[in-house]
């Protein structure tokens, strides 16, 4: 019983860690605009923000559609992990754990997420188990 289910489950929470990242990537674009999320990034000290600030924009927008896609699931779960580690050193990590004080409770959730996903071969429809099958047919 548990070995159908475990499946589907990683289907949904590869997709709702996927659609969050997405939807943090998204922001960058449109809510804050690449040149508020620049500004930002220099304001907290990250290092060469006008690079970082679109680079981490389109990891956050591709990572997320590479997760619910389930494509390429150990770079992109450890590129978001990445991204989430800078997250804790630059923003959320002086304030403590708690996410009520803008801590790192929540990046650091989305972090081990984003690691786990990446290497759980992202159960039902992932496309990186799909090409394994179809590769592993040929053989």
């Amino acid at each position: 019983m548990l070995a159908q289910i475990r499946p589907i489950a990683l289907l949904i929470g590869r997709v709702g860690i996927g659609v969050i990242f997405l939807m943090h990537g998204w922001q960058k674009f449109t809510t804050m605009g690449l040149s508020g999320t620049t500004a930002f990034f220099e304001q907290i000290g990250v290092p060469l923000p006008g690079l970082a600030a679109p680079a981490i924009a389109v990891l956050e927008v591709a990572g997320g559609l590479a997760l619910i896609l389930g494509a390429v699931l150990p770079v992109v779960g450890t590129l978001l992990a990445l991204n989430m580690l800078g997250a804790i050193v630059f923003v959320h990590g002086a304030n403590g754990f708690s996410v009520g004080e803008g801590g790192y409770e929540y990046v650091l959730a989305l972090a081990v997420a984003a690691l786990a996903i990446g290497f759980s071969g992202g159960g039902t429809l992932a496309l990186d188990t799909l090409w394994q099958r179809r590769v592993s047919s040929r053989v």
